[in-house]
């Protein structure tokens, strides 16, 4: 499958992953629901990654990778509970396009730190991802 199936399939998820949360959150602290969670796909991401991975894997990360993915790791866990507290207060179908603005700060980010560069796509892209953002979001008085 290419880099396009596979973001398809990411956003899919992220889209019933969204829906899901909003249920099980009702009544439940925020962050317990995150860690509860967490602990989900913690299982279920090492029984893929023993599944799948070539033995001896892990075993061949450097700390570099360790660094990185762990740093990566803790940003996930904020975003997550960022992500939970702003769907217990507000409904899904404002919180979700909100969210979604990290994928401008992906492109903003990617450029001040991986140099990829910008292109009037990534600009006109981005600014509607913003516009977008913002009339989902926005509430009629």
């Amino acid at each position: 499958m290419t880099w396009i199936a596979w973001s398809l399939l990411s956003a899919f998820f992220a889209g019933i992953t969204a829906v899901l949360a909003k249920i099980g959150v009702e009544g439940v602290n925020s962050n317990l629901a995150t860690a509860v969670r967490t602990t989900v796909v913690l299982v279920f991401t090492w029984a893929l990654a023993f599944a799948w991975a070539p033995r001896g894997a892990l075993a061949n990360l450097s700390r570099h990778t360790w660094l990185f993915l762990a740093l990566s790791g803790i940003a996930t866990g904020l975003s997550w509970l960022c992500y939970f507290r702003a769907i217990q207060l507000g409904p899904v179908s404002r919180v979700a396009p909100i969210d979604k603005l990290s994928v401008v700060f992906a492109i903003l980010l990617a450029a001040l730190f991986l140099r990829e560069r910008l292109t009037w796509q990534h600009a006109a892209g981005g600014g509607l991802i913003v516009a977008g953002a913002l009339v989902l979001a926005w509430k009629a008085a």
